[in-house]
């Protein structure tokens, strides 16, 4: 009898024994799969797709106050679908009227520049048709004050026609956005995108021929932009 209840208690701790090496291995099993999903990496070639694309950059704003045309490129390396690090940047010109001439032989007068930098853009849900894109632009750019007239300046002949750049000066810019992007094909994107440009403050001398003397002006280049992206 004692038999029996000794080899009966031998039996349940052997299956008990059993069942939680079994428990204990399904655990570690489970931990390691756990910690290798936590730990992925950003540029692991076994979990990452790398890519890149160009894009032509199409915009419209308004440059101290009258209208402008920006036109740029962009390039841009494309880490597993969801963030893209890369160059970009824009030329520009408006047509601003300053009323520093006279009625008689009338001078006009445009802001002209460009800037870029580096753009890092996020990007939510790129395999869906349609999609968001994030890019921000932190870089440098130039304006120049120019002037296409009939004038006489201290650097020109009488009467001669002028187009010139009275002066120019750097200046520092961001430029966040926001792109509804659609997959036209697989290696053709479009995008309609929404920027507000900041920029330091910029200053000007600008050749007033009243006063024969030159003058300072302070053109605002912060704005709002909107436009059109091709990618491929």
């Amino acid at each position: 009898m004692n038999k029996t209840i000794l080899l009966f208690f031998a039996i349940i701790v052997g299956i008990i024994s059993n069942a939680q090496a079994q428990a204990d291995s399904i655990q570690s099993t489970e931990d390691n799969k756990q910690s290798t999903e936590e730990y992925k990496t950003l540029f692991s070639s076994d979990k990452i797709t790398h890519g890149g694309y160009g894009a032509i950059l199409m915009n419209y704003s308004q440059i101290d106050g009258k209208d402008a045309f920006l036109v740029g490129m962009r390039g841009m390396w494309l880490i597993n679908h969801g963030v893209g690090i890369g160059i970009g940047g824009y030329g520009f010109a408006n047509d601003l009227q300053y009323e520093n001439h006279s009625g008689s032989s009338p001078t006009d007068y445009s802001l002209a520049g460009g800037y870029g930098g580096l753009v890092i853009e996020p990007i939510i849900g790129a395999k869906h048709p349609v999609h968001v894109s994030l890019p921000i632009l932190i870089g440098a750019g130039g304006v120049a004050y120019i002037s296409d007239n009939w004038n006489t300046y201290p650097q020109s002949p009488q009467y001669e026609y002028n187009y010139y750049a009275e002066d120019a000066t750097a200046y520092f810019v961001i430029e966040p956005g926001v792109e509804l992007e659609f997959n036209m094909v697989k290696f053709f994107r479009i995008g309609l995108g929404a920027y507000y440009r900041y920029t330091s403050n910029v200053s000007l001398n600008a050749w007033n021929r009243n006063t024969k003397s030159y003058e300072n002006i302070s053109p605002d280049l912060k704005g709002f932009s909107f436009g059109l992206s091709l990618k491929f």
